[in-house]
């Protein structure tokens, strides 16, 4: 029998998240009440993907009286943690969990945990399809769009659990054990919730504490954030960097296990098996130096959990790239138009900005605001930006750090912008929309807004 059979389980916010935790308490036997913050018109597909269940609903707005009879709370990763509501149900110690706990302390399978600020559904994917190529099933879910409770929702069976965690889904994590933890890199970002950067790092660090003496801890060399945890990682680890472990030297060469890319050689090197592999990169699409280390962390993890190099090689040469990651929308009149709806933060943007070697850029950017500083974008902007277009309720703020350094025009909609921008444009210029901000203050998420680019540029 299952232990939450009878159990009033109350599921706080109603997103992918919460209607997932919905179906699989449902399927437990236990009683389950959604209380959302947002009304039934507002939350409409997610009533009707419980249609059939038998659910008691309270919506717009948060009883306390619930909370306090509930036998368990379970807290989707978008509702901030320190509500009244929540705070009452801690001091009446009940239960509070996540999404993501249920469903690690669900598995059997080994899972392979991807965390870090940019870069995770790149790499998450990437291992997803390694797995693939080299025949073996995986799961690939969590904050990548698809929920890890539907693993059991749906009778999923797989060799492997693929999952990408954010920090909000790793507030609550206490049971949670990977056989592989991958961090991409670490940066300024989410201090709307968070109240400063350190406490964000110990966020993250919650996937670097659950990892034991068995698990393979997959690091960025070269992010000196991420390098800092390898003073606390209680697990074996993995390196990966740009720069050849030889010319870094002493106890770091000798003891090297992880992948590089040699300086000036479209190659990957990979040590994690045992011996030396090289992957020969010609045929690998997609653009930017930050994706080459998403490349070799997804190798890692791969190649640690068994993944052959021959698979690895094969995803090298055919992957095409995950949507709303600078996603190559079409050319125009000559002009080139990319999407990177997902670049959400300040350094999201500048490796996007990056990416391009010398082609005039006209920059759309803008959004809801995370409390973040835009001004390490100055000498990019200068240097690659011929034009800015800043909208959406950061755009005073953009404009006020870094519209002194490109011609810069404010615009009211977002249609409005993209027109603009390929109205300003030349023969050979990149328009490209990395907004540096959250997408809710005028789409649904981040894919909506990145679908509508492409909608607007394809009837350009």
């Amino acid at each position: 029998m299952s232990k939450f059979k009878g159990k009033k389980v109350l599921v706080v916010g109603f997103g992918i998240s919460g209607v997932a935790v919905a179906k699989y308490m449902a399927r437990q036997g236990a009683r389950v009440t959604i209380t959302d913050l947002k009304q039934k018109s507002e939350l409409q597909t997610s009533v009707n993907a419980c249609s059939e269940l038998k659910l008691e609903y309270e919506l717009g707005k948060h009883n306390n009286k619930t909370f306090h009879c509930a036998d368990l709370i379970v807290v989707s990763p978008g509702v901030p943690l320190n509500i009244k509501p929540l705070e009452e149900a801690r001091e009446r110690n009940i239960p509070i969990t996540s999404e993501i706990e249920l469903a690690a302390s669900a598995f059997e399978q080994p899972m392979i945990a991807i965390t870090g600020t940019n870069g995770k559904t790149t790499t998450t994917t990437l291992i997803g399809e390694m797995f693939k190529a080299d025949g073996k099933a995986a799961y690939v879910g969590g904050n990548i769009g698809k929920p890890l409770l539907d693993y059991f929702n749906e009778d999923q069976k797989s060799e492997a659990i693929v999952a990408e965690l954010s920090s909000f889904q790793l507030d609550l994590t206490e049971k949670l054990t990977p056989a592989t933890a991958v961090f991409t890199n670490l940066e300024e970002d989410h201090l709307d919730r968070y109240p400063d950067m350190q406490a964000y790092t110990n966020s993250k660090k919650r996937l670097l504490r659950a990892c034991d003496r068995n698990t393979f801890v997959v690091l960025n060399y070269d992010d000196p954030n991420i390098a800092r945890f390898g003073e606390e990682n209680p697990g074996k680890p993995i390196w990966f960097t740009k720069k050849d472990p030889m010319k870094i030297g002493g106890s770091f060469a000798e003891q090297f296990c992880g992948a590089y890319c040699p300086p000036g050689k479209r190659q990957m090197v990979t040590r994690v098996t045992g011996k030396e592999e090289i992957f020969d990169l010609s045929q690998f699409r997609l653009f930017g130096e930050h994706n080459k280390e998403n490349l070799m962390a997804a190798a890692c993890a791969a190649m640690a959990m068994g993944v052959s190099g021959k698979a690895v090689q094969n995803v090298i040469n055919t992957f095409k790239g995950v949507p709303h990651r600078l996603e190559f929308v079409r050319k125009k009149d000559g002009v080139y138009f990319f999407n990177d709806s997902k670049g959400t933060n300040v350094m999201s943007v500048k490796r996007s900005l990056q990416s391009f070697a010398s082609s005039p850029i006209i920059l759309i950017a803008g959004g809801r605001d995370k409390n973040q500083d835009f001004a390490p974008l100055v000498d990019l902007v200068q240097t690659k930006c011929k034009i800015l277009i800043l909208l959406g309720e950061a755009k005073e703020k953009i404009n006020r750090a870094i519209g002194d350094f490109a011609e810069t025009y404010l615009v009211g909609t977002f249609e409005e912008g993209v027109l603009l921008a390929y109205q300003k444009s030349r023969s050979g210029d990149i328009i490209l929309l990395s907004p540096g901000c959250a997408s809710q203050d005028l789409f649904r998420n981040f894919e909506e807004r990145g679908d509508y680019f492409k909608k607007i540029v394809s009837q350009l």
